[in-house]
């Protein structure tokens, strides 16, 4: 009898040779969950020798992750259209289905002007007026669909490919098949907001894949890492000293369960804790960067301050090798008063991400940094009416815009394209695994060959094999 997965490197999990064996493998998935809270990409990591299936054009991911949905149709997708129809009955297939299932419903024009930008002439909501002047580094696509309407299981399903947790999330995903660039810093980072999203650490969980392989989330306020700095009196030595004894005791341990590949992380954990005390805090201290450089991202202003104390960190990591970041803002939900719910999410994140892609163009990091925004799902080009002019929009997995810069990605490009009322995507239409396999095949991974061996099948992040979408690509 076997615990149930092997790596396709030919790590195996090793043979269950006693009931207390068998009972340890049970929990397996709540230890691997627990580890969540430490520090991943241990410097034992089997796939620091991992190797790229082709040329990458991109060495390093931040995405930006803006949970909650934001509406296509208010941001990047114009549709003139709604105009003519604002606050007639919404209808679909010649009967208005809608109505009769969830009440009254009504089309909702958008509460924001656009304009082109760049000389790509890319729409954008005019309240971008950051965002609008790096237009022609950005290739939008509005082609991508999901299935789910549920925040939970549409944001597992662009974090994981699966709706439902306990899959390897995308950053998960590319470690396992890269490795680490930089043996003191976690090579898969996540900034989340002061809530975790809807569905928690699962969103960028390891899974099935070793634990080593989950993200590592920073706290948004204090010491990013818990106790990150030594107790006071504390010498290096000291440390080094308490380390080898732990490290020593883990060994002993794991002798007695060779098969149990928690406790060869947990000894990588803490030799990369050690590592870390070193070298995190310069890289997540602000205080060196010029005064220009942090107004140019908005930081220490309302409403800019949290986005781009983010923006800057992620900058940071991937400067110093950090292969793949997350970066959290929302909540996007906007049901109702969209006008202004949206327009106060835009303010907040459109001159930090600006500064984002202008600085890493600056430092030469764009070319081979792939930066990629995204909601869960987009919104409906109609909704209930309350209030006379609380307008919103409801969750649409049918049309939605996604869009990427640098790493080889088509700048200055729209792709695809929704129905003229925003409802549905109808030009290059794409399930998000197509979207995904692009992603990693950006990076150098083929989907097809970068997977893992779990509950009797190879199984990968498209779930069952995915297209490039060869129109995004440079």
């Amino acid at each position: 009898m076997n615990r149930g997965y092997f790596p396709c490197t030919g790590r195996g999990s090793g043979p269950i040779r006693n009931r207390r064996d068998f009972l340890y493998g049970l929990g397996a998935g709540i230890g691997a969950a627990a580890l969540t809270s430490q520090l991943a990409a241990s410097v034992t990591n089997p796939a620091k020798a991992g190797k790229a299936h082709h040329r990458p054009s991109a060495r390093r991911c931040i995405f930006l992750m803006m949970e909650g949905g934001p509406s296509h149709i208010d941001t990047f997708d114009p549709k003139p259209e709604l105009d003519r129809v604002h606050l007639q009955r919404f209808q679909r297939g010649g009967s208005d289905k809608s109505a009769m299932e969830s009440g009254t419903r009504y089309y909702v024009r958008s509460p924001f002007r656009f304009g082109k930008f760049g000389q790509s002439g890319a729409d954008m909501a005019l309240n971008w007026r950051f965002l609008s002047g790096v237009a022609d580094e950005i290739c939008f696509y509005r082609g991508c669909q999901v299935d789910s309407v549920n925040h939970p299981t549409a944001l597992y399903q662009m974090n994981t490919g699966n709706r439902f947790p306990g899959d390897p999330s995308l950053g998960a995903w590319v470690q396992y098949g890269l490795g680490s660039i930089h043996d003191n810093l976690p090579s898969f980072v996540v900034l989340p907001e002061s809530s975790y999203p809807q569905g928690g650490a699962a969103n960028w969980g390891n899974g099935f894949l070793p634990p080593e392989y989950q993200g590592t989330p920073l706290r948004p306020e204090g010491s990013p890492v818990a106790y990150l700095s030594p107790l006071p009196g504390s010498t290096i030595a000291h440390r080094r000293a308490g380390l080898e004894f732990m490290n020593s005791l883990n060994r002993e341990h794991r002798k007695k369960f060779p098969g149990h590949e928690e406790l060869s992380a947990r000894i990588g954990q803490f030799e990369q804790a050690f590592q870390m005390q070193m070298s995190v805090p310069d890289v997540l201290d602000l205080s060196g960067e010029p005064q220009h450089v942090l107004e140019e991202y908005g930081y220490g202003a309302a409403p800019t301050h949290n986005m781009a104390r983010k923006c800057l960190l992620a900058r940071k990591l991937v400067e110093n090798d950090v292969r793949f970041v997350q970066l959290y803002a929302g909540t996007w939900d906007s049901h109702d008063y969209i006008g202004k719910a949206h327009g106060a999410l835009v303010e907040s994140v459109d001159r930090p991400i600006a500064a984002l892609i202008r600085d890493l163009r600056r430092r030469g990091l764009l070319d081979d940094t792939l930066i990629v925004w995204a909601g869960e799902f987009g919104r409906t080009p109609d909704n209930g009416i309350r209030g006379g002019t609380a307008y919103g929009r409801d969750h649409n997995p049918a049309a939605m815009t996604v869009w990427m810069a640098g790493g080889g990605c088509r700048a200055g490009h729209t792709i695809g394209a929704t129905d003229e009322l925003g409802a549905e995507a109808v030009e290059e239409v794409r399930h998000i695994r197509d979207f995904h396999v692009t992603l990693l095949h950006l990076l150098g991974l083929d989907d097809n060959q970068l997977t893992y061996f779990h509950a009797g099948r190879y199984k990968q992040l498209s779930q069952f094999g995915g297209q490039l979408i060869r129109p995004l690509v440079a």
